[in-house]
């Protein structure tokens, strides 16, 4: 795995306030239709109908937040952006189930077991030691028998530290069969891929 040289470091919270404060949907979450599609793909790929504790990092508007909403009887979502919060708040008002916090993962970590754990489109903001400290933490997280889902766009972007390819292959490097995960499901699109992995015994 070999960071972006020309942005080694995890993206500050503050390069999301100002991405958010020139638009309000920058990445087109609402309207996009390869948005909407990847959230359908997402969901579709969830191995379980129903989760007890699931936790969505970097839920952003909450676009996918009320779609993975109804599959869990708790969601604790959360992003760095406070003004993206404050929308995903708005969009889930009517889904008591849903919890929002600011927090910024990996230095800040929820201190509770989930079954779901879901990453989609933040994992490259990372750094790749960043990256190491989020893959323990999600790992010591998740319940044996409970599922990571990974979502990423694949081109590499140039002010990210990492491709979402590296994020998958980091976490896949786990995923054998005397290793902590296995691989569920693995799907590539032609800008994304999915990948399903559940917690060993």
């Amino acid at each position: 795995m070999q960071p972006n040289p020309n942005q080694p470091h995890t993206l500050p919270p503050t390069y999301f306030d100002e991405v958010y404060r020139a638009n309000e949907d920058p990445w087109n979450f609402e309207t996009s239709e390869y948005e909407q599609e990847k959230y359908a793909a997402t969901v579709a790929a969830l191995p379980r109908a129903h989760y007890t504790h699931a936790f969505e990092i970097g839920c952003s508007l909450g676009v996918l937040t009320a779609q993975l909403a109804p599959y869990c009887a708790h969601l604790l979502a959360v992003d760095v952006a406070a003004a993206a919060l404050d929308k995903a708040r708005q969009r889930c008002a009517h889904l008591p189930q849903v919890t929002f916090e600011l927090m910024r993962v990996p230095e800040e970590f929820p201190a509770q077991q989930f079954d779901l754990l879901v990453v989609s489109e933040v994992g490259y903001y990372w750094s790749p030691e960043d990256l190491q400290t989020a893959r323990e933490k999600i790992l010591a997280a998740v319940r044996p028998g409970g599922h990571v889902v990974l979502v990423h766009w694949t081109p590499p972007v140039h002010d990210y530290p990492l491709t979402g390819d590296d994020v998958h292959e980091f976490f896949l490097s786990q995923a054998q069969p005397t290793g902590p995960f296995r691989q569920l499901i693995s799907q590539r699109a032609a800008t994304y891929r999915l990948d399903v992995l559940e917690r060993n015994a």
